[in-house]
């Protein structure tokens, strides 16, 4: 299964930097179409036989050995509230890298790849009632595809660190961070939180996003405010819907009333690959989510000095 997939993945790899995305579509028991970037799929698999966790989140089906490595699996369709994939025979088991993670999600059928364009995903209307673990929709073919957000899911099992160390604390605290503010953009909710609550411990104000386009539009708002009320640094996720991270950092690459601005790529996306692409669109540093002493300290680095 995981030939006919994903063989050719290194060829969507020319999608990223220009808005668009390869999603990785499957079905978690009935008709609804759900997707996953690509990017993060190293493999899929029929379920294999599955260890139990005693004391684990109860949608932790099990751990299971993967190319020598045990990596804890996932009912990605109970946490979606579909009735629990642990003990179907004919489930899948879609294995991804997460943030430098590597864990197994329990998924029903899996489809295809579909190549979807940033501008047509937009967040989910609460009305339709895929909640927070859904943070965007799109059409293929027609059909309603919803993306998940798997940082969402995962944030429910194991909540990464947000405290920075007693050192890094030390370190803020000797520098004169306030009042500059840093834009966050990221269309995680979650996320979001996360980061105000961190740069809140280094003395930092944030102006938020919930996608580039967004984001972009508040840069040009910006660019002629005041000192004091303009931003300093971009903090940026990578896979957004509208327009993502590398298009962002593009644009403002491109505007020479923000050409100047310090871009960091915060995203759960790692690899070569993104490292290039880092490079390529002009980012300063890339931070894999969720490292709040590293975030700090790259931040720390690059904001300027303050006026006078």
């Amino acid at each position: 299964m995981s030939g006919p997939l994903l063989d050719n993945v290194e060829r969507q790899t020319r999608l990223a930097g220009h808005n668009r995305i390869a999603l990785l579509l499957f079905r978690l028991g009935d008709a609804q179409l759900f997707g996953i970037n690509v990017f993060k799929v190293r493999e899929v698999l029929r379920r294999p036989p599955l260890e139990r966790m005693p004391g684990a989140h109860a949608l932790i089906a099990g751990s299971c050995d993967y190319r020598g490595q045990t990596i804890p699996v996932i009912d990605l369709a109970g946490a979606l509230g579909y009735p629990p994939l642990r003990d179907d025979p004919a489930a899948h088991l879609m294995v991804t890298e997460f943030s430098r993670t590597v864990q197994g999600f329990l998924v029903a059928d899996l489809q295809r790849m579909a190549h979807c364009d940033g501008e047509a995903m937009t967040a989910p209307d609460a009305a339709l009632g895929f909640g927070a673990r859904v943070n965007a929709i799109t059409r293929v073919d027609g059909s309603l595809v919803a993306v998940i957000d798997v940082e969402q899911v995962l944030a429910g099992l194991d909540a990464a660190p947000q405290a920075l160390s007693a050192q890094m604390l030390r370190v803020a605290g000797a520098h004169r961070l306030h009042p500059r503010r840093v834009l966050v953009v990221d269309d995680s909710v979650i996320a979001r939180h996360r980061l105000v609550s961190l740069f809140k411990q280094m003395d930092i104000e944030c102006v938020l996003a919930q996608d580039g386009r967004e984001a972009l539009q508040r840069l040009h708002e910006l660019a002629d405010a005041p000192a004091g009320e303009g931003v300093n640094l971009v903090v940026s996720d990578i896979e957004m819907p509208q327009m993502d991270g590398y298009a962002l950092t593009r644009a403002v690459r491109e505007t020479p009333a923000l050409r100047r601005l310090k871009v960091v790529l915060h995203s759960s996306l790692s690899g070569i690959f993104n490292e290039a692409m880092v490079k390529e669109v002009g980012a300063d540093r890339f931070v894999a989510k969720f490292q709040p002493d590293v975030l700090a300290q790259a931040v720390i680095e690059l904001l300027p000095e303050p006026a006078g």
